[in-house]
């Protein structure tokens, strides 16, 4: 989808569903979804084969979790009228694309992923020589492609998983090359689009191909991209067709960086159930605020008439993260001083917590309350993902000498 506008983009991204969520996820995640939603084609997904793929002795954790993270997706704001919310496994495709990807990716390239060694050396009392664990990022490969989505949403470290379905992409259109009988299929495309614009449509084309005229291939797309009745497929042939190449059948995605997140464990640690320092966006009240109570502070502050610094102090970063700047000034005062306690000084992190997690619990009672409604939701963005991913695996089985008719 070269030359399309970043407002154009389809972004993919999703989710393994391994417990209720924690803030970590909330302003590291969710309020980036959020923000897509409204700017963006969006498809959210809920990555329960990649659960397995780490924890395939523990298939008890997934069930509740996918329902509980669906939640917290949908309390997050979350909207199933602006992104599309599905299930991985719902969506066999992704499991199709994956088997057809793995008769032409090098081996190699999967033994050289870098999480493949790491998550090996992390998780050591599991046993992870597995042909899925190796395929991990494969299977990540056809989550992304089948969508022929055009931004992943991703954090620095996970960059390589988007370099190598670019890779994947790039080494399948190579080997199979441009579509069988794209011409033809691009001029039956352009009859769809409707007297008017098919004839608007190759006048600008014949404007750009004879004259090289920049300002009707850019009108030329805006008219396809707007065009609300034809296929993504036919979408792609007339773009294709405008510049005189051809379709490609999976198109190289882009990472889209995400804002790293500040927010901090109550170890000082980036927030995560693995360091066990996570507060969750569901948390009991209580809970919530003993742990923050009993977060370690200073450790060169050890009377109350000791002076602090901030700087060293995990609550301090919680400050960062909720506090005014008012209130900032007056914890670095009232610690370089010795002015006010600890406790005191968690007061105010404990209240905003209270608050946004109270307001988060208040907003995800009522999917609690109506599974019904949230398994709908699910049942309904899984049906229009898999409508989108169909017409991928058509192409794909076409000119992989699979379409039999």
């Amino acid at each position: 989808m070269s030359g399309l506008g970043l407002q154009q983009q389809r972004v993919l991204s999703g989710m393994r569903p391994s417990g209720r969520l924690h803030l970590g996820h909330y302003h590291g995640v969710l309020k980036n979804w959020v923000n897509l939603q409204h700017q963006h084609e969006c498809f959210f997904f809920v990555a329960d084969w990649h659960v397995l793929t780490t924890h395939y002795e523990s298939p008890e954790i997934i069930q509740n979790s996918v329902w509980d993270m669906v939640i917290d997706w949908l309390a997050a704001g979350i909207n199933p009228g602006s992104a599309t919310l599905f299930i991985q496994s719902q969506v066999p495709e992704h499991a199709e694309l994956n088997l057809l990807l793995s008769m032409l990716t090098p081996l190699s390239w999967l033994e050289r992923a870098p999480t493949y060694k790491e998550q090996q050396e992390k998780l050591k009392d599991k046993d992870l020589s597995t042909y899925g664990f190796l395929g991990y990022p494969l299977l990540q490969t056809a989550d992304i492609l089948v969508y022929k989505a055009s931004a992943v949403p991703v954090g620095a470290d996970q960059v390589p998983h988007v370099e190598m379905s670019r890779e994947i992409a790039r080494r399948f259109n190579h080997i199979y090359g441009k579509e069988a009988g794209f011409e033809a299929k691009a001029e039956a495309a352009v009859k769809k689009l409707g007297k008017k614009n098919a004839k608007l449509y190759t006048s600008m084309r014949r404007d750009y191909l004879q004259e090289g005229n920049e300002e009707s291939l850019a009108k030329a797309r805006a008219l396809v991209e707007s065009h609300a009745s034809i296929s993504l497929g036919d979408k792609d042939r007339l773009v294709g067709f405008l510049d005189g190449g051809g379709k490609i059948i999976l198109p190289e995605p882009q990472a889209l960086l995400t804002p790293v997140s500040k927010m901090p464990g109550l170890d000082g640690q980036k927030m995560s159930k693995s360091y066990h320092n996570t507060i969750e966006m569901r948390e009991d009240p209580q809970i919530v605020e003993q742990k923050i109570k009993r977060m370690q502070t200073d450790p060169a502050r050890v009377r109350l008439t000791d002076p602090g610094d901030p700087d060293n102090c995990p609550v301090y970063q919680l400050h960062e993260v909720y506090s005014s700047e008012e209130v900032k000034n007056w914890v670095r005062e009232g610690c370089t001083t010795a002015g006010i306690g600890c406790l005191e000084c968690k007061k105010p992190v404990i209240d905003c917590v209270l608050k946004e997690t109270g307001e988060f619990r208040e907003r995800a009672r009522e999917f609690e309350e109506n599974p019904e409604m949230v398994r709908g939701i699910i049942a309904e963005g899984s049906e229009k993902a898999r409508d989108v991913a169909k017409e991928t695996l058509e192409d794909v089985r076409e000119v992989m000498g699979l379409a039999y008719r």
